[in-house]
């Protein structure tokens, strides 16, 4: 079998997708902020991206993989709806696809200069606690644990949880990368549950990208796929 070939096909981990294992069903609070993932494409640093291996439907899934994360760990229901909100928006503000440095940081900035705007958008209101965890949880999430400075590890500490959800939600949805050493791998997270989620992870990808080449809106493929999963 070719790596082309394998590429379409789930790995061995996945080969089950259709049959995953029990996972806890969503909180009624969690699937209302799930219908509001499809967020304004004004809040992309670069309008091109919108639509893009970092676009929407990314934004979208990883939300959606983080509001399952914040169940399997016992997040409470301001945790959850924080690490939701901050995998939502979390690379809203790259420059680009390829490997952007400090694209964490600058989307943290923008979120907490956008904090009113960004949680009415969801239908909550912004706390100066709040802010403070999703913005550190976007910050972090594109710099991995062996490279934390101390700086880092004590902001961590502060928004633990939410910072290791949003980082694991982000690994999982890389099933939508081309490259098969690119797909998730458990090693570069904090997360116990990683494995169990693969399926439903590659299932998100696989329904909502066929929908979208298939001519659905990038909004409309995903939650096309998290109503199938029955996340919405």
């Amino acid at each position: 079998m070719t790596e082309a070939t394998r590429a379409t096909s789930p790995p061995r981990c996945c080969a089950g997708a259709r049959n995953p294992p029990t996972r806890p069903a969503l909180r009624p609070q969690s699937k209302e902020l799930l219908t509001h993932g499809g967020l304004p494409t004004r809040w992309w640093a670069d309008l091109r991206l919108y639509t893009s291996l970092h676009g929407v439907r990314h934004a979208m899934r990883t939300a959606a993989l983080a509001a399952v994360l914040a169940e399997t760990n016992g997040l409470d229901d301001a945790d959850a709806a924080t690490a939701i909100l901050a995998a939502a928006v979390h690379d809203c503000q790259r420059r680009h696809d390829q490997d952007d440095r400090g694209h964490g940081a600058r989307a943290a900035i923008w979120l907490a200069a956008n904090a009113d705007t960004v949680w009415g958008h969801f239908g909550l209101a912004a706390t100066p606690r709040r802010i403070v965890q999703a913005a550190t949880a976007v910050r972090l999430h594109d710099i991995s644990y062996e490279a934390f400075t101390s700086d880092d590890k004590s902001d961590h500490a502060w928004a633990e949880l939410i910072t290791d959800v949003v980082k694991a939600a982000d690994a999982l949805d890389r099933y939508r990368l081309p490259k098969l050493k690119w797909w998730p791998d458990a090693r570069y997270v904090r997360e116990p549950a990683f494995d169990q989620l693969r399926g439903l992870a590659f299932d998100l990808v696989l329904v909502s990208e066929r929908a979208y080449l298939a001519g659905a809106s990038g909004t409309a493929a995903v939650r096309y796929a998290l109503a199938e999963k029955g996340l919405v």
